[in-house]
């Protein structure tokens, strides 16, 4: 099979060795349709409609001929008094007891699930889309380095893809999914950040895909507040299926990969899905709601109008979508349903988590809970904390990241 890009000329070699279909385009040819957040109702009780037996017109009598009178003979009556003969009682046939007509009982709709409910989210298929190459970049050490297209609900979602060079393994290339932490879509780019970090796992043969989320750079569709939809969440499960799709790939040997932010959305993937066979936190965001909640304080001032910080999930301007259903004390089983840390029993595979003390975006004490509640669930986890260091892990950078390809190779690349 030959692969063409819009101009009519052949990719270059680079770009036939991955597979994948060939496209140019424009920043003109992309679309920008609005992607709407689904939001839940209320179901109602369906009412039964009772229908009446309908009484047709009464039968006419019926008209008797008379008939014609017998002619009687005399016999002379004998001597004796016959005993009269008793006229027999009639046997009285009884009429069949009709059978009741039971009055159907109305059936209940159920309530809808909220969209963000973990059941609802697994009852959901996402199939991803064939890759489709759009611009191929620099590439790196040991691999080559794409922009590259999927479709996600309709929407087309950009993103940046490495595929190591050489020879596959013969079951493929194991996929690492890379899920970026919260940066202003406005102000995303593509190729910018997180190179680094997609480079480490990239040059030790994996195949990486760092999704940019709708409404980030020119994925198409609305930006969403962190965690209070869960457009994020299936634009990722629509990388891994996208990504299992590459002739080169072991649909088998997935991970992901997930900072702050994109941390939450590594917990939600591996709670509603069971691709993920392992899964790397940095600096996550993965308390429950409440406990986002209490700990606002440390990114708005405790001020519900001050503009909240890179890593908020949940503030006092942005939350009514999901206070309509009840404060944490009104509706918990609400809450509990929408919250991945509610399923953790569930978990796809394990999970190693990175943290900082000196992280002035997210508090450590998240992942030291989140590490306290694997154990609870029994899920094998690893924790590292790295004392003074920022958000970023910046000083201890190289530490975390061979952990985190060590780790992978284990449970990932190993892992078949």
């Amino acid at each position: 099979m030959h692969l063409y890009t819009s101009d009519g000329k052949r990719p270059s070699r680079a770009i036939r060795q991955t597979g994948v279909h060939a496209v140019e385009r424009t920043p003109d040819s992309r679309r920008t349709a609005p992607r709407l957040v689904a939001r839940s109702i209320l179901g109602a009780l369906a009412g039964a409609l009772l229908t009446g037996c309908a009484v047709g017109p009464r039968p006419a009598a019926p008209v008797l001929s008379p008939s014609p009178s017998p002619t009687v003979t005399l016999t002379p009556s004998p001597s004796a008094t016959s005993a009269p003969t008793a006229t027999p009682t009639p046997t009285l046939t009884p009429s069949p007891t009709a059978t009741p007509t039971e009055t159907p009982v109305p059936s209940l709709t159920p309530t809808p699930l909220h969209p963000m409910d973990v059941e609802f989210m697994r009852q959901q298929t996402y199939a991803g889309s064939e890759l489709v190459i759009v611009q191929t970049l620099g590439p790196g050490a040991n691999y080559d380095r794409y922009v590259a297209s999927y479709e996600s609900e309709g929407l087309t979602i950009y993103g940046l893809l490495t595929v190591p060079r050489g020879e596959a393994p013969e079951t493929g290339w194991p996929l690492i999914v890379f899920l970026h932490g919260y940066i202003p879509p406005e102000q995303y780019r593509t190729t910018e950040r997180y190179a680094a970090y997609q480079d480490g796992f990239a040059r030790n043969g994996y195949i990486t895909l760092k999704p940019d989320y709708r409404g980030h750079g020119d994925s198409e569709g609305s930006a969403e507040q962190g965690s209070r939809g869960p457009g994020y969440a299936v634009d990722v499960l629509n990388a891994v299926a996208s990504l299992q799709r590459l002739p080169e790939s072991d649909p088998e040997r997935v991970g992901m990969w997930g900072h702050s932010l994109g941390g939450s959305l590594t917990l939600r993937a591996m709670v509603v899905s069971g691709d993920v066979k392992a899964g790397v936190i940095w600096a996550g965001v993965v308390a429950t709601y409440e406990e986002i909640w209490e700990a606002r304080p440390r990114w708005v001032g405790g001020e519900p109008t001050v503009t909240p910080g890179p890593d908020v999930t949940v503030t006092p301007r942005e939350a009514g979508q999901l206070f309509a259903y009840g404060t944490f004390d009104e509706n918990p089983e609400f809450w509990a349903a929408i919250d991945p840390v509610t399923y953790l029993d569930d978990l796809s595979g394990p999970v190693q988590i990175h943290h900082a003390t000196g992280d002035q975006s997210v508090p450590v004490e998240f992942s030291e809970k989140l590490y306290e509640r694997l154990q609870e669930a029994g899920q094998p986890a690893q924790l590292y904390t790295y004392q003074g260091d920022n958000h970023n892990i910046s000083a201890n950078f190289a530490t975390a990241m061979e952990r985190s390809v060590a780790f992978f190779d284990e449970h990932v690349k190993g892992g078949r």
